[in-house]
């Protein structure tokens, strides 16, 4: 078993001062058996009162409102997490796409989680669909598919941000651990295999993998006798106890770690500093400036959206 301390600062900075800022955190680690929670701390500037409830996909949610002027919004987030690898290995069932569609047909969350979106690009999902579905059982095709992602886009940051689109993200084949989570849950639907998004961070190892230390994003797929099963389609592996979950839903806007509104006409700069420590002592920092969108001119009382979601995952 493993155990991490995570640090996690997200720092917003206005450039004149802001009120009535209305925010909404998912920043809670999942507690369950392959990953208990030690302790966790969230320190907010300001020291608003934080509501906390589960949302639709069951995650915790935490909401604060931050009424008086402020010129930065600061969220620190403190965990200590224990992780253990599950016993049973997802490569040893063996589940066929009719057991797949028996179980799907139950569970109203499934059925919703299976579900393609039409885009532009509809023929490329097809043939990525085409060229995974080689193999007969509902794990290998998953595989596949994290294979097909990893092979045939580049891993590049900066090229994309939150709101780039599948279609975006097809044309030019690069991007980083979101935008792949993305691709794959569009094709895995095509394939009617419930997916769902999955928010929260990779802690490094001797090995290295990509997005390690810092915010990451990794796909669940639903394998027949199973259940949900993790895989990293940016590093192409299943989930191993070096990912601890924050949060899961059908994209990133349903697991965005901050997002909110606030009333003013500043602009606003964000950076976001994580470190991940383990028993030995050894600690591995980074820290990254976000670009944001500029806002116009707006009067004072103008409501801005306040782009708390634009935490791009690397």
């Amino acid at each position: 078993m493993s155990v991490f301390n995570i640090h996690h600062v997200t720092k917003y900075e206005y450039d004149r001062p802001v009120k009535e800022s209305v925010n909404e955190i998912k920043i809670y680690p999942f507690n369950s058996p392959l990953q208990h929670v030690l302790y966790h701390e969230i320190n907010i500037s300001g020291s608003p009162e934080v509501m906390i409830a589960n949302d639709y996909w069951g995650n915790r949610s935490g909401m604060f409102n931050l009424m008086p002027s402020h010129t930065e919004l600061v969220i620190e987030s403190k965990l200590a997490v224990r992780h253990r690898l599950p016993e049973q290995d997802v490569k040893n069932f063996c589940g066929s796409f009719d057991q797949l569609h028996d179980e799907v047909k139950k569970d109203f969350w499934l059925l919703e989680l299976s579900g393609s979106e039409k885009n532009h690009l509809q023929d490329e999902i097809n043939m990525i669909s085409e060229e995974v579905k080689i193999s007969q059982t509902v794990m290998q095709v998953v595989e596949n598919c994290s294979h097909f992602i990893f092979k045939n886009f580049q891993y590049v940051k900066g090229i994309t941000t939150i709101e780039s689109t599948v279609e975006e993200i097809l044309d030019h084949r690069s991007g980083v651990c979101q935008d792949f989570a993305h691709v794959m849950l569009e094709v895995l639907r095509h394939l009617q295999i419930p997916g769902r998004y999955v928010s929260g961070y990779i802690c490094p190892n001797k090995d290295g993998m990509r997005g390690e230390g810092a915010t990451h994003a990794w796909v669940e797929a639903w394998i027949p006798s199973y259940g949900w099963a993790g895989i990293d389609p940016t590093n192409d592996v299943w989930v191993t106890n070096r990912h601890v979950k924050l949060a899961v839903g059908r994209n990133f806007n349903d697991c965005s770690p901050v997002k909110g509104t606030f009333k003013g006409p500043a602009r606003q700069s964000l950076s976001v500093y994580v470190s991940v420590g383990y028993e030995d002592g050894h600690t591995f920092e980074e820290i990254s400036k976000v670009k944001m969108k500029k806002q116009g001119e707006e009067t004072e009382d103008t409501e801005i959206s306040e782009i708390l979601a634009g935490q791009q995952q690397q």
